[in-house]
């Protein structure tokens, strides 16, 4: 067998972190087109520099710290609960949302750091992990299927089909494009559908060019903008607690899907590098809620890069410096209209929903908590709800079943916990 040299090593890395950039690039425009709501007060451009400062610095920290392939960036899904659920469905300001964010980060270090970590991954059902990521699938396609207009708010049965003006039929046809540009796994698929609806509808004159296509990065509208002493206030610990969950199973899901198919395990099969990922990924969440934006995670589609070639930190280190030149396209970035960045949701909820071809329905005591999951999440704009009912029904209805001894520990401890939140979140 011809040992690769150094200089081939390199450029495979490099190729890999570029590829990997590549397929999530989006999230540089997505991300503060969320966040940026009407009605959240949050700077798009502020947002969009925050967000490229979690994607290099904590990409970078992956590949030398825990010398994994993997890039980080703010995770979609948790960018949504963030955005609608906390700020627009709770009302709470944004700084006091930011700092929900940081604590979130500093329990997950905790975890991250002692053997919790551990007892909680073995603990947890799949089926409960299955149906969260379904549920924010969901969620994030019921969003993309509003900000397109095919979807519109309605008195008398809450929602319904939307007029399908030109914002929606755009919307449509960059879902299509980005359909086949995935369909031949082209690492700009989504990039590319954002780019040409934006560019036809600034032809069609339903989107403005930017008068200036470059700019300074902003770091005075939220950096360090946030709240720590208001996150925490008793009413606001389950949505906090939804974060650090929902980060965690994000984590996980993602090191051990991509680690195993990539054979990036160790002997017993477990994804190497796993404790270091996981301080990288909480110090992630800590580090975004500093920075001005949603929680930080692993991406999945580091794996695209990891195809490539990619197998070491230097693959993260190569995708860390191509974020770089990404703090100067705010003006750029704003002009993309919201039905542009709608088909990435629609389509990104579709990718999170196939996992639900996992779910082991056969059992009531399995099909219900899991079912509660993923319906309470879309339809309660929140995370947190379909996260909370979950463990809750999960450890009821196995006691009812008579299968209580096969309940971990720690899940009776987590129903508990979710009792009480739901308690303190809708009790009298």
């Amino acid at each position: 067998m011809n040992t690769p040299t150094p200089k081939s090593h390199v450029l495979t890395e490099a190729i890999a972190g570029f590829t990997t950039f590549l397929t999530m690039s989006y999230i540089v425009v997505v991300n503060p087109a969320i966040l940026s709501t009407p009605g959240t007060g949050m700077n798009f451009q502020g947002v969009l520099t925050a967000t490229v400062v979690v994607c290099f610095t904590m990409t970078l920290l992956m590949g030398v710290y825990a010398k994994l392939p993997f890039a980080v960036a703010p995770g979609m899904g948790i960018n949504a609960f963030f955005t609608f659920s906390i700020i627009l469905g709770r009302k709470v300001p944004w700084p006091t949302a930011l700092g929900m964010i940081f604590w979130a980060g500093v329990l997950f270090l905790m975890i991250s750091v002692t053997p919790i970590r551990e007892s909680i991954a073995r603990g947890l059902p799949p089926s409960l992990r299955i149906a969260a990521a379904a549920g924010i699938g969901v969620f994030l396609t019921f969003i993309g299927l509003r900000n397109a207009g095919i979807v519109v708010a309605d008195p008398a049965t809450l929602v319904k089909l939307g007029p399908l003006g030109a914002p929606a039929w755009l919307a449509m046809a960059g879902a299509a494009v980005t359909v086949w540009l995935l369909q031949r796994k082209s690492p700009l698929a989504f990039l590319g559908g954002i780019a040409i609806v934006t560019a036809v509808a600034a032809a069609m004159g339903l989107a403005k060019l930017p008068e200036h296509l470059l700019s300074a990065p902003d770091f005075s509208s939220v950096f360090l903008k946030l709240d720590l002493r208001g996150a925490l206030q008793l009413s606001l610990l389950p949505a906090t607690v939804s974060i650090l969950f929902t980060d965690l199973f994000d984590s996980i899901s993602t090191f051990v899907g991509v680690s195993h198919a990539a054979d990036l395990v160790d002997a017993e099969g477990n994804p190497l590098n796993l404790r270091q990922g996981l301080i990288v990924d909480a110090l992630a969440t800590l580090g975004a809620g500093l920075a001005g934006t949603s929680s930080g995670t692993a991406y999945i589609e580091s794996a695209a890069g990891i195809e490539m070639g990619g197998r070491t930190g230097l693959t993260s280190v190569f995708t860390a410096l191509c974020f770089l030149p990404c703090l100067f396209v705010a003006p750029l970035a704003a002009s993309v209209p919201a039905f542009a960045t709608a088909p990435v949701l629609i389509l990104v909820g579709a990718l999170m929903f196939r996992s639900i071809a996992r779910l082991p329905l056969e059992r009531l005591e399995d099909a219900i908590p899991a079912f509660l999951t993923i319906v309470l999440i879309p339809l309660t704009f929140s995370i947190t709800q379909g996260i909370l009912w979950g463990f809750l029904s999960h450890a009821v209805l196995y006691a009812i079943a008579g299968r209580s001894r096969e309940v971990k520990p720690v899940m009776w401890v987590l129903a508990v916990v979710a009792a009480g939140l739901l308690w303190l979140e809708h009790g009298a």
